[in-house]
């Protein structure tokens, strides 16, 4: 990801409503929620919810579809993912003893590297 992503992803997680609604995104898995299901579970007014997930959509980090009549929001795994290797691409090389819950595994390495390509 390049860092004007990264930037947007993070300003967009910077807000409570909108860290609780991605958290709540990401827990829901790909089925996602419904705009009532997330209100109800957030306690948040419909309007206020619609301007936090629409900032999120903007960030990249959750996508829309429509069933009918309903909107479903589901995360964006992989922009998830990109902003979360991004922030541990370089952990603790400076100081060369990368613990290994900081080491990116082999298989992300390779993944993030075809996007690249």
């Amino acid at each position: 990801m390049e860092a004007q992503q990264i930037i947007k992803a993070l300003e967009a997680l910077a807000q409570e409503s909108r860290l609780a609604a991605f958290r709540a995104l990401v827990k829901a898995g790909p089925p996602g929620l419904t705009p009532s299901v997330l209100s109800d579970k957030l306690d948040l007014p419909a309007p206020t919810l619609s301007f936090h997930l629409a900032q999120l959509r903007h960030a990249g980090l959750v996508n829309v579809t429509r069933d009918g009549r309903s909107l479903i929001y589901v995360a964006n795994y992989d922009a998830m993912s990109g902003v979360i290797g991004f922030l541990t691409e370089n952990c603790c090389a400076d100081a060369g003893c990368a613990p290994a819950s900081c080491r990116p595994s082999k298989e992300k390495n390779e993944t993030r590297a075809r996007r690249r390509a």
